[in-house]
């Protein structure tokens, strides 16, 4: 078979491919890419179900139910600085963002009332790390979340989201309240913006990575 010949073959060969928009690793997966259990956890109403859709390169499974009048009010449901909220998630969040070729993040957010503590076991199982999200209109209720991830020996984050008209603190302000270790990343970010959350993404591998590098 001369040259010519033996170039169309192969251009031939790999057009299916590219005409389906495959990547590499799909028809060789020795050249597959490393999948990375992300959470996102936080208080209610900390922006956990904003931050999955904001990056998730698929749409994203959400769990989401309305909420009622007959948990207005309560410790669990205090609309207080979200007036606005009218779902809150019920099971998880989950959402996928291909950060490299040889790393695709899935990312489970995790429920924020108490009474849906008890999957956090279940979502946490073969984490790699946590994303903590604080809400500075009531910073107390990130603490659950803390103490959990501190309990389970999981590397963590603690990224700082502001909602329009709530006051601003810088990242040390917020470290001091909450008693952060100084090894753990606090960011400031906005889980609204795409290039602030897979920022606050890449922070929490880098900082897996050096917690845990084997």
């Amino acid at each position: 078979m001369d040259s010519a010949a033996s170039d169309t073959l192969t251009a031939a060969e790999e057009a299916p491919e590219a005409e389906a928009g495959l990547q590499p690793w799909q028809s060789d997966l020795s050249r597959a890419p490393i999948a990375t259990k992300i959470v996102v956890a936080g208080g209610f109403g900390a922006g956990k179900t904003t931050l999955v859709g904001t990056v998730s390169e698929i749409s994203p499974l959400r769990t989401e139910s309305l909420m009622t009048e007959a948990s207005a009010g309560t410790g669990d449901d205090d609309l207080g600085p979200v007036p606005q909220k009218a779902t809150t998630t019920v099971a998880m969040d989950f959402g996928r963002i291909t950060l490299d070729d040889d790393l695709v993040l899935y990312l489970f957010g995790t429920p924020g009332q108490a009474r849906f503590w008890f999957m956090w076991d279940d979502l946490v199982r073969g984490a790699a790390g946590v994303v903590v999200l604080a809400d500075t209109r009531r910073l107390d209720d990130c603490f659950p979340a803390l103490d959990y991830v501190e309990g389970c020996g999981l590397p963590y984050v603690v990224a700082v989201n502001h909602f329009d008209g709530s006051d601003r603190f810088a990242a040390d302000e917020v470290r001091e309240a909450l008693d952060v270790p100084t090894h753990v990343p606090v960011l400031v970010m906005d889980a609204r913006r795409r290039i602030s959350v897979v920022e606050t993404l890449l922070a929490l591998v880098r900082h897996a990575c050096d917690t845990t590098p084997e």
